[in-house]
């Protein structure tokens, strides 16, 4: 690597008298960018201290970050950080519900009575190497200057919402919302002008209530699987990053439009309209999704699919009683993806593959932020009961599909800067390889 920096400053033929010059460079330049990486965010660090005195109450399990400081190196190991165990984490959470309030009411466990703790004391240890814990100043500065998008529905908010709890640390963000609505909001780190957005969309696809008491218990919606959902297609052209997810909703009762015209659809009952199952709507609407943003004029960014992050109801289905009680993690060997979860994740990664291949021709960049087998392995991480008080009068269900805050889903994070460090490696090792060539 030094030898490859040395060609970039003055050629592969160097003559020898130049050899003190160029050693001295490499090291001068070895130093700077090995100090300075590591001695930024910890000013950083004080002076945000200095200014947010609110901070001080917070939990001190992030003062093992300053080891973990520096900017990404091209020595990272490669492996896939997707595949591994849960493993026991004493320093966690890093932050709690006192101390971040982004934490949506429903996923707000520790205020509304949950009275285990250990579900979030855990880390996700992949099969051969270590995925560091999120940091939150080296997840900044990476976005110095940029934007991130979280496309999908309330699972997608449940991450983002997760984010900013875990960048609290550094700096809480301000609200750039163009209007009041927490379906569609915007948030900027004025320090690092990293803009972060939620854009609410049931099904990616455009989509409407048709009616609100038949026949499922969810009612039925009508689904134009042909058309992307405007709301977020025609917002999200100038932001950097982009992370799609969805699943969910396409349970419910649903009419499957095409060209304007009833094609089928899932558990709807009407005559003569064939049943095509949800797995058909998905598909479509994935593909509909990925289409719409490879044809956008002017994006640039990368676009990454948050894979579908399982439910885990016990004991009945989520309107016939079921509920997750369970208080520790599934080791990989005691259970695994099958039914629906297995055909979500299936027709996930054939439409990724496709979209990513189409992408690829226009300059775009797709990634697979996969969190589908560690979130598998999380039974207890949901709110179930603990998203409200036990007195009030609810007609929600026991909630096994969103994620208590703090809790697994903050891991969510750990992956996404991982592949964002490995971004910087390819973009470095890219710049060297034109270089050298």
């Amino acid at each position: 690597m030094k030898f490859q920096i040395i060609e970039l400053l003055f050629g592969k033929n160097t003559p020898k008298q130049m050899i003190p010059k160029v050693t001295l460079l490499a090291v001068f330049a070895i130093l700077v960018f090995t100090v300075t990486p590591l001695s930024y965010p910890l000013f950083r660090y004080s002076s945000t201290l200095k200014s947010k005195e609110s901070k001080q109450a917070s939990s001190s399990a992030f003062d093992d970050l300053n080891e973990l400081a520096s900017l990404p190196s091209t020595s990272i190991k490669k492996c896939d950080i997707f595949t591994g165990e849960w493993v026991p984490n004493p320093k966690a959470p890093y932050y709690t519900n006192k101390t971040c309030w982004a934490i949506h009411e429903h996923q707000n466990c520790m205020k509304y009575g949950r009275q285990d703790s250990e579900f979030m004391k855990w880390k996700w240890k992949p099969n051969g190497c270590e995925l560091p814990v999120f940091n939150p100043f080296q997840f900044l500065e990476i976005m110095r200057g940029k934007s991130m998008a979280f496309v999908g529905d309330s699972v997608g908010r449940n991450q983002m919402q997760s984010m900013i709890c875990l960048l609290s640390r550094v700096e809480w963000p301000i609200d750039v919302s163009y209007k009041r609505d927490d379906y569609f909001m915007r948030w900027k780190y004025p320090s690092y002008n990293f803009t972060m957005a939620a854009f609410w969309t049931t099904h990616l696809v455009k989509s409407e209530e048709a009616d609100a008491k038949g026949p499922g218990p969810t009612g039925l919606c009508n689904l134009y699987l042909d058309e992307p959902d405007e709301k977020w297609i025609t917002q999200i052209e100038d932001f950097d990053h982009v992370i799609l997810n969805g699943g969910h909703w396409f349970t419910r009762s649903m009419v499957f439009y095409e060209k304007q015209k009833v094609v089928g659809c899932h558990y709807c009952l009407l005559e003569n309209v064939p049943d095509l199952t949800m797995y058909y709507g998905y598909r479509k609407a994935l593909r509909t999704a990925f289409r719409a943003i490879n044809r956008l004029e002017n994006f640039k960014g990368t676009v990454f699919l948050r894979t579908y992050a399982p439910s885990h109801f016990e004991n009945g289905l989520w309107n016939q009683g079921g509920d997750c009680i369970r208080t520790k993690p599934f080791r990989s060997n005691e259970t695994q993806l099958e039914g629906l979860n297995l055909e979500f994740y299936m027709i996930q990664l054939e439409e990724f593959k496709n979209a990513e291949k189409e992408g690829r021709k226009k300059g775009l960049k797709y990634r697979l932020l996969d969190v589908t087998q560690a979130t598998l392995l999380r039974p207890d991480g949901h709110p179930s009961k603990y998203g409200h008080w036990p007195n009030e009068k609810m007609t929600s269900y026991n909630d096994c599909v969103h994620w208590c805050l703090p809790g697994p889903i903050d891991t969510w994070s750990d992956f996404l800067l991982e592949m964002l460090k490995m971004e910087g490696v390819r973009s470095v090792q890219e710049r060297l390889h034109l270089h050298t060539n």
